[in-house]
């Protein structure tokens, strides 16, 4: 099988996987069999596809083939009365069949993998991996945590939903508050590995970040009076009016300060501010997704770097370093503390999350601190740090370009 086979089938899944398991998990009732049954039904298209060629609509097929083995396995069961009944009118043995999004389907495992039953961390991963089609090791570094530990997690968690016999189905409108902050936190990190993927070649992962944007609009169809909710759409639309100007032609990050923003998508940034006044306007006083809204928001309304308000931004830092404290907010606070008052005080700043033991094995840290010793003239320190960011990194691109910063200080 060839490797650009290969990619594609990666890429099919990457943007059907969610639906697909969806699917099958409202068929036969059990996550852990639904992802089964799609893995099974993708090792098939890797076996057929090279000579039969890629369907038409590849996401019908796998659905269907998925579907079939779920009856070869009930049939071997002997159990077959009850489980036609639940699959029923559903099933369609037309492979090639037109492939229609079911978005109430990923939006009810959204819900249902951060049932009350779980852990919050345990609600978050497991989402991540099922809809959001992260690896483990990505969600490992999203969570700070080792792969082995993030493994036992999303296992612990899938064993409970089994035994819990949860329900695929979005919850009753009483139930919401209860899994709430879990669904907007899974929203946001599909967004962030999207906005910034934390592993592989490429700079952006598009498709991610898009598919975290509809369902954010769907749990504000849900939620149309909650604060939060409205936030994390307001930055998300925000954030993604970057992209365009984000990477260049060879598919490079491009880093802010240099960033063409007449290519910033101006729809995108109206959108995300009328979101953000419309979450002002509840009067709850604003929470994490608002304030980290209203700093990007900073950003997109300003014409350069230079004439960025970054006093009000160093505010709204301290601000969310309050409502959701964490060793990366406070490093975003000390860039923005360079821009304000100059690149000394941050990296004290910097150096005590450093002896402070944070954000150890990340490359955010040593990233930002070769940032600001360079600034500060101490070139071979910060050679040093860049290039300690570009080993931990797990983004060849990203690598690349922390290798080029650093090789460019001479």
């Amino acid at each position: 099988m060839s490797s650009d086979l290969s990619r594609r089938v990666a890429a099919i899944w990457r943007i059907e996987g969610a639906r697909i398991v969806a699917t099958l998990a409202r068929i036969v009732g059990d996550l852990a069999t639904a992802e089964d049954l799609a893995q099974d039904a993708v090792a098939e298209a890797l076996v057929q596809w090279p000579r039969e060629g890629v369907p038409h609509n590849p996401g019908a097929w796998l659905t269907a083939v998925a579907k079939r083995r779920a009856i070869d396995g009930w049939r071997r069961a002997q159990n077959l009365d009850d489980k036609y009944r639940l699959i029923g009118a559903d099933l369609t043995e037309i492979v090639d069949a037109d492939w229609q999004p079911i978005d109430d389907d990923v939006l009810r495992l959204v819900f249902a993998a951060c049932h009350p039953a779980l852990g919050r961390e345990a609600q978050v991963a497991l989402t991540l991996k099922v809809v959001g089609g992260l690896d483990t090791e990505s969600i490992a570094r999203l969570f700070l945590v080792s792969v082995p530990t993030m493994q036992q997690r999303i296992v612990r968690a899938k064993k409970a939903l089994s035994a819990a016999r949860v329900p695929f189905e979005v919850p009753e409108p009483t139930e919401w508050a209860a899994r709430r902050d879990a669904v907007l936190s899974v929203v946001y990190l599909i967004f962030t590995e999207g906005y910034s993927a934390s592993g592989g070649d490429v700079v952006l992962r598009t498709e991610l970040a898009h598919e975290a944007i509809r369902l954010g609009r769907v749990v504000n169809r849900l939620l149309p009076r909650e604060p939060e909710a409205l936030g994390l759409s307001a930055l998300m639309e925000l954030q993604a009016s970057r992209f365009a100007a984000r990477v260049n032609a060879d598919g490079d990050a491009v880093l802010l300060a240099d960033q063409d923003r007449r290519r910033w998508d101006r729809s995108a940034i109206s959108r995300g501010s009328m979101l953000l006044d419309r979450a002002d306007a509840l009067a709850r006083g604003r929470g994490p997704y608002q304030l980290q809204a209203a700093i990007a928001r900073c950003h997109a309304e300003a014409t350069s770097v230079e004439t960025t308000d970054w006093e009000h931004i160093v505010l709204l830092y301290e601000a969310l370093g309050r409502a959701a404290p964490s060793p990366v907010v406070e490093l975003n606070r000390a860039v923005a503390v360079s821009m304000a008052s100059g690149p000394l005080e941050a990296l004290a700043m910097v150096d005590r999350l450093r002896d402070a033991g944070a954000l150890r094995g990340s490359h955010l840290l040593p990233s930002v601190r070769g940032e600001l010793l360079s600034r500060l003239g101490r070139t071979d320190e910060a050679r040093a740090a860049l290039l300690v960011a570009a080993e931990r990194t797990r983004n060849e691109r990203e690598a690349a370009l922390l290798r080029r910063k650093a090789a460019a200080l001479g």
